[in-house]
């Protein structure tokens, strides 16, 4: 099925909020990926849609930056600037959490922004709740008919134009930037002496020699293999552009 739903016609968020409900209609518990470009706003969009989900099912949401290797392990590999590439997240780790949550209950660990680092102090134990949604990168296309225990139930696919992704990447950056001023340990903190348009063609080169390839290259694939497809234009409005789900 490939619904093509108009903005204007339909809140989107409650569309998706209220087609992954729909799939816990037999009454078993959903694990639900959500997938899509650095900045695309994932932890947006997963707020939202637990939000909308919460009064009448138990949601989680989980950030899949806390699979990525701690930065140690990173340097040691060579990997540190190609951070959030699919080499750069513990595979088996991620595997083994879905797993062991199925199963009742796991520890998530957790990346702070604010160190750009793995924090040990954030790690969570989650129980299986009703739908759980992990946002973020790191997926792999999934495996059909049948998905193994280490899969999402369901991958989701968040689009947006290039140009916009840019551009709120480069918002987001600043923002880092601005906050740092008040916390000497932000990993910002680093760049407080350039002015305002020397972070902004800074961030820009980030997002040219990093995210940008990161997203032709290992994200954007994953939207021909992802189960609904969501799209958010300029304005942020979000909507669904594809539903293959039979």
């Amino acid at each position: 099925m490939a619904d093509q739903v108009k903005a204007s016609e339909v809140d989107g968020v409650g569309a998706l909020a209220e087609r992954l409900a729909a799939l816990r209609a037999n009454g078993n518990s959903r694990i639900i990926g959500l997938t899509g470009s650095v900045a695309a706003g994932k932890t947006t969009l997963a707020r939202r849609v637990s939000e909308r989900l919460a009064p009448d099912l138990s949601v989680e949401t989980v950030s899949t930056d806390g699979f990525l290797f701690p930065n140690a392990i990173l340097q040691d590999r060579g990997l540190i600037m190609r951070k959030g590439f699919p080499e750069t997240y513990d595979r088996d780790g991620f595997i083994n959490a879905l797993v062991s949550v199925r199963q009742g209950e796991a520890g998530f660990p957790a990346h702070s922004h604010d160190i750009y680092d793995i924090d040990p102090a954030l790690m969570r134990m989650i129980r299986l709740p009703d739908i759980l949604i992990l946002e973020g990168l790191g997926f792999q296309a999934p495996t059909r008919p049948d998905r193994p225990a280490g899969e999402p139930d369901v991958l989701v696919y968040l689009d947006a134009e290039e140009d916009d992704l840019e551009s709120w990447y480069v918002e987001r950056f600043v923002g880092f930037w601005h906050a740092a001023r008040t916390d000497p340990k932000s990993f910002y903190a680093q760049w407080l002496h350039m002015s305002e348009p020397e972070l902004r063609a800074f961030a820009k080169t980030v997002w040219d020699g990093v995210n940008l390839p990161n997203l032709r290259d290992h994200i954007r694939p994953l939207r021909d293999h992802a189960d609904i497809v969501v799209s958010k234009d300029a304005s942020h409005t979000i909507f669904i552009v594809e539903d293959r789900i039979g």
